[in-house]
Formats: structure tokens, sequence, C-alpha cells
């Protein structure tokens, strides 16, 4: 059977939307789980959109194993030297150039003609080929190019070597009926398209981003640019779930296999919700929280005879979990490694293993029944821990009513010195907040909060996202306990903390942010 190559661009395209943003270590966690997912190429990052974005595309080639690991650089020799010197560690690795091909993008963007633009491509092509025989092009906004021209370019680029041409669907443009008619003339206009992979990447500006994929896959295209949950630029990019999951489901349709396995796509999707602080939404296909629930009655009873009725797919072809109690305060830390390496987390330390098994002996003390969901955010929140801890919290004390002006105590601890002090606020989490930012000497600015329990029961964990923003940058913080004021001083806490790092490696002469493009 025919395969298709997913080539996932999380870390690239997916990190650089609002809000998206990783740093080294969770990039590196992500990246390994996509490998354990079976990805056949992990884009892991632009490498000359900054320095912090080559360390981490650089560290991502230097420890995962088993993917290609690909680095994105515009058409011209300054970013592909960055790029083949970022991705040079890894066992197999890809440049990936690109250039955009349509009127509106040469005209106002490049300010560049047809010539210019066909030069530069070729050139870029040649010169990539100088650190690696794996070049991809793109021609950006290929949907709203000149086909002819476009088949000119993508002629020219493959007799330059590139073994992989990409037709993106930049902006969202497309429909499935047009877009699978662009990739049909492209196979049957370009006389060496037979020599590459015909790739496709398509934007969800319209929702349409899967559709137009698999309608690309009809047309002949063998590789599908994709990202976990669908995340990226905009409204997002094709979703690598929905994607597999599609063709696998219809393999009588379609005929084609991928290398993915689908038990890893659940955790794989929860563990970038975490890392990013962004959640799907209940109803979405494959891993939304709903996504294998019945409520109907009529629905109900069909499933209970016989699954098939109402499921096209099982929850356990995605890893979908049942959340069983797992864990209690008797249990040991054999079980509990055990436990953490049936929820994916293999690589873990001894020190890691010994903070985890402190923290869910609390909980345990803390709630009746302690979940797998539990124990993941848990060890997530561990294994994440940026490097150092500037801030601890040692104690917080509120008190607030509906007639009682709110204030809270805070104590922190900073090494070996502890700070306290109190304010008051308009609720306990801001008065909570306020005496922080008084500790701290650095206030910030709340940007957005969000609340979720992580399992069921009136004790359930519950999880705070926050992002704030310090003098002007802006960097998100996690927090989890069964108190919702306690996970709410976590959270904040660690973004105090995220905010010191980021002005260390800063300072360092490594800057964090992307550069939009």
């Amino acid at each position: 059977m025919e395969k298709v190559v997913i080539f996932d661009t999380t870390l690239r395209d997916g990190e650089q939307a609002p809000g998206f943003s990783m740093n080294i270590n969770e990039k590196i966690m992500v990246a390994k789980q996509l490998a354990k997912l079976g990805v056949d190429v992990i884009e892991a990052g632009f490498p000359a959109a900054s320095p912090g974005d080559f360390e981490s595309v650089r560290a991502v080639a230097e420890n995962v194993k088993g993917p290609i690991i690909a680095g994105l650089c515009r058409a011209n020799r300054k970013d592909i030297e960055i790029g083949a010197e970022a991705v040079r560690a890894a066992e197999r690795r890809r440049i990936h150039t690109f250039i955009a091909t349509s009127e509106i993008h040469m005209k106002y963007k490049l300010k560049m003609s047809e010539e210019e633009v066909l030069e530069r491509a070729v050139d870029a092509v040649k010169f990539a080929r100088n650190f690696t025989d794996d070049v991809e092009f793109s021609a950006e906004d290929a949907t709203r190019s000149d086909l002819d021209f476009l088949c000119k370019v993508i002629e020219k680029v493959i007799d330059a070597g590139a073994t992989t041409i990409n037709i993106p669907d930049t902006v969202g443009y497309a429909i499935p009926s047009e877009f699978k008619e662009k990739i049909s003339y492209i196979m049957n206009k370009v006389p060496n398209i037979d020599k590459v992979i015909v790739s496709v990447h398509c934007h969800n500006d319209l929702g349409l981003a899967v559709a137009n994929s698999l309608a690309a896959i009809e047309a002949g295209a063998r590789q599908v640019e994709c990202t976990i949950n669908g995340i990226g630029e905009r409204a997002g990019n094709a979703a690598l779930e929905e994607i597999v999951m599609a063709l696998r489901t219809r393999k009588d349709f379609f005929g084609l296999t991928t290398s993915i396995n689908t038990s890893e796509i659940y955790r794989t999707s929860q563990l970038v919700s975490h890392i990013t602080g962004v959640y799907v939404q209940p109803n979405k296909a494959i891993v939304g929280k709903n996504a294998f629930a019945h409520e109907a009655g009529i629905h109900q009873h069909g499933v209970l005879e016989n699954p098939l009725t109402y499921e096209i797919m099982t929850p356990e072809s995605v890893g979908f979990p049942s959340s069983r109690i797992v864990f209690g305060k008797h249990s040991g830390r054999h079980a509990l490694k055990k436990k953490l390496e049936a929820l994916g987390f293999t690589d873990v330390t001894e020190d890691q293993l010994n903070r985890i098994f402190e923290r869910v002996k609390r909980l345990a003390d803390r709630k009746k029944e302690v979940f797998d969901d539990d124990i993941f955010v848990i060890a997530q929140e561990e294994i994440l821990a940026i490097p150092f801890k500037t801030f601890e919290l040692e104690y917080v004390h509120t008190v607030s009513g509906n007639k009682l002006l709110p204030t809270a105590t805070v104590r922190l601890r900073r090494g070996e010195e502890i700070y306290q002090d109190s304010a008051i606020g308009d609720g306990p989490v801001d008065a909570a907040y306020k005496a922080i930012d008084r500790i701290t000497q650095t206030p910030g600015k709340l940007v957005s909060y969000q609340l979720r329990a992580i399992t069921q029961g009136k004790d359930a964990i519950g999880e705070v996202t926050v992002r704030v923003s310090f003098n002007g940058t802006v960097v998100t913080g996690k927090g989890s306990s069964v108190d919702v004021i306690e996970a709410s001083v976590k959270a904040y806490i660690n973004a105090v903390n995220r905010y010191f790092y980021r002005k260390q490696l800063e300072s360092q002469g490594i800057e964090l942010k992307i550069t939009e493009t």
C-alpha cells in the first residue's frame, strides 16, 4: 500500500501562532513525543528567525532520533547556511527553503519580477544541496499563483536538485475541488514531477485545511504538512490527527497508509495542549473530550449493543484513555514509575521521579481518588520545569467574602531568603497577584486567565493557565492544585520565573522571540 509522508510543523508553524511559544526543553519533549507518534519529518523551527529559534532547532536535531529533522529557510544563502548548521547534528536532515510565487506577494512583499523569483528559487535549492541531499522547496501562496508560472518554477527547482515540492495554500484560500484540480494540473504539466514527492501545506482560514489536504492526496500528493491539534498561524493548519485517522478509517477509499502509531495521538494532543496552555474544544474531531461521548438515549442504546453503530473508530485506536483510579497513598515508587511509562514518560530521571512521587503522595492525602490525568499533569509540570526557580511558593493565605475586603498574604522563597507581603484586591486571586508583584518588584499585567478541571469530582485538580505581560513581554505560566487559589498563585509565580529565565537568556545573547515572516 502506498504511503503518505507525515510532515509535522507543530514546532515551527504551530509555535509561531500568538500564545503558543515553547522553550527549548518543551520543544525537545514535544519532538520526542512526535518521534514516538511516528511522524516522518519534524520541522523543528525557523533557525534564522532568531538565536533562540536556532538553538531550539539545534537542540531537537541533537536529541531526537528517528524522524527527519527539517529547518525552514527563506530562499537566500544566509538563511540556508544558518539552517544547515542548526540541523547538522540530526541523523537525517532536511533543508526546507521557500519563496512566494503569487503576483500579490511578488509585487508588494518581495518587490521582485517573475524572472528574479525563478532565479532566486533555483539558486537557493542548488546552494542547499551543498549541505544535504534532502531539499524541500515551497512555493509560498501557491494557490493564488499563476499556474503556468508555478509549473515553470517547480520544473526548474527539480532540475536544481529539490527532492520534495510543497504546494502551500498559505492563506487558506482554496476550495477542495479546485485544489484537487490544481494539484492534478501540476502532476500532468511538470515533465519531471515524477522525480520528487509532491507535498501540500494547507491553512484553515475557511475551515477547509483538512478537506483540501485530502483532496490533494486524491490528486497524487504524497506528503502532508500538518500540526497537532491543527495549531498554527491565524486559524491554524491542517490537523495531523484528522488527516491520519481519515486515511486509516477510510482506507477502503484512499488505499493509502502512514507510519503513524495512532494509539499515541491523544497523548500527543494532550502534551501539546498542556505545554501551550491552549486546549482543544470539546467537540474537536478525534481528540476532543466529547469525540467518543454519547448522551442521546438512542445513541447510548446503539453503542451498548454494538459500538460500530455510532463510532467509526474506537477510542483505543487513538489512545483515548479512561480515567481509572490508579494510585493511592500506599502505592510505591516502582508502581508510579510503571504508571508514568504507561502514560508515555519513559525518560524520567531519578530526581524527577522523586519529585513526582512526593507530589502524588501529597495529592493522595488530599483527595479520595488519584486518576491518570492527575499524574499526567504533575509529571509534565516537573519534567518541563524551567532550569531554575527564582521564586517558590511557601505559603498563601486569603480572606474574601461578599461583605469583606479581599486580602492575601503570600510568602515566597528565593534561595535561602524568605519574602512575605500582603495586599488587597478585587478578589482573592487579584490580591495574591498584587502581593507577589510587591515581593518581586516586577509588576505584571494579567492578559488572560484560564481554569480547567483535570478530572471529575469536587476534589479534582484545577489547572490554571495565565498569560502575563511584564514590561511588554508576554509569558505563559501554569499551576495546578486541588485548591483553585493555590493553583492560581502557582501559575502566576511560574510566569514570573519564566520571565526572569527569559531575561537571563537574553543577557547571554539568546533572544527567544520569534520574528514573524
